[in-house]
C-alpha cells in the first residue's frame, strides 16, 4: 500500500508545479494563465513546460504570465511580451514565420539533397566500366608477388 502511494505521488508531482500562492482568484484568468503556461518552455528543464516545471525560473515565468494577465493583457500580448523578453526559444512550438522558415525547411531540403547525391552515386557506379580488380595478374606481377611472399 505504501509503495502504491509513493508511486502515485511521484506520478502526480508535475501537478504540484503551480504553487497555491501563484493561483489567481479569478478562475477565468487562472485558466488562461494555465493554458499559456503549457505553451511556454522552461528554460532550465528544456523540453518541459513552465506549467509542469518546479524550477525557480519556471515559477518566475508563471508569475510573469499571471502578472501580465492581471494587468489586462490579452493572451497574444502576454505571449508577445514574454517572447520579446526571453526570445522565441521560450515557445514550446516555435512559429513558422521569418527566419524560422529556413529552419523548418532545412531538414526536408537536406534529405532531398542526400537522396540526390546517393542516386547520382549509384547511377555513376552502375555506368562505370568494369574495373581492373577482376583482371588477371601479368607474369611479371606474379613473379614479383612470389618474391615478396618468399621473403
Amino acid at each position: 500500500m505504501k509503495r502504491l502511494l509513493v508511486i502515485l505521488l511521484l506520478l502526480a508531482s508535475p501537478l504540484w508545479a503551480v504553487q497555491p500562492d501563484e493561483v489567481l482568484d479569478d478562475p477565468v484568468l487562472e485558466e488562461r494563465a494555465r493554458e499559456l503556461s503549457k505553451e511556454l518552455r522552461c528554460l532550465v528543464c528544456r523540453n518541459e513546460s513552465i506549467d509542469e516545471s518546479n524550477a525557480d525560473l519556471a515559477r518566475d515565468l508563471r508569475l510573469l504570465v499571471r502578472e501580465r494577465l492581471v494587468a489586462g493583457d490579452s493572451d497574444e500580448e502576454a505571449m508577445a511580451f514574454i517572447v520579446d523578453r526571453y526570445g522565441e526559444y521560450v515557445l514550446l512550438k516555435p512559429t513558422t514565420s521569418g527566419a524560422n522558415w529556413f529552419l523548418w525547411l532545412a531538414g526536408p531540403v537536406m534529405l532531398l539533397i542526400a537522396a540526390g547525391v546517393g542516386w547520382g552515386y549509384l547511377r555513376a557506379r552502375a555506368r562505370a566500366p568494369a574495373g581492373q580488380e577482376n583482371a588477371a595478374l601479368s607474369e611479371a606481377e606474379k613473379e614479383r608477388l612470389r618474391q615478396i611472399l618468399d621473403e
